[in-house]
């Protein structure tokens, strides 16, 4: 079983789920994948099925997370993506949800608390 999944549930005070180790190697293993071949300089060694699947689950976990928690939810460590990087990939995600940058802007804006 991975130690993030491991550390994770010594957080909550609990074992994880078999579901919960089964998903760490998955995710492990995707990220693994991304990792090599981003070092290969060969990002389409990952195919874009693959990419839409693991995006979408992440956002959908992601959103639930921050509906439920509240904006402590962190996307990511600091500094483990660039600007580049996070503005490319949310300008994408804002065409895709055929949003425009006023409906960006009044979520931007919202107090913490109202989900």
């Amino acid at each position: 079983m991975p130690k993030a999944v491991q550390r994770k549930a010594a957080k909550r005070g609990g074992k994880p789920s078999r579901h919960a180790a089964r998903n760490g190697v998955k995710s492990a293993d995707f990220c693994a994948a991304a990792r090599d071949a981003l070092e290969r300089g060969e990002p389409d060694a990952i195919s874009d099925k693959m990419l839409q699947q693991v995006l979408t689950a992440a956002v959908k976990v992601y959103a639930a997370k921050v509906e439920r928690r509240g904006h402590d939810v962190v996307p990511f460590p600091q500094h483990a993506v660039t600007a580049t990087e996070t503005v490319v990939t949310a300008c994408a995600m804002i065409r895709a949800a055929d949003l425009n940058m006023f409906d960006v802007a009044i979520w931007f804006h919202r107090p913490p608390g109202i989900e």
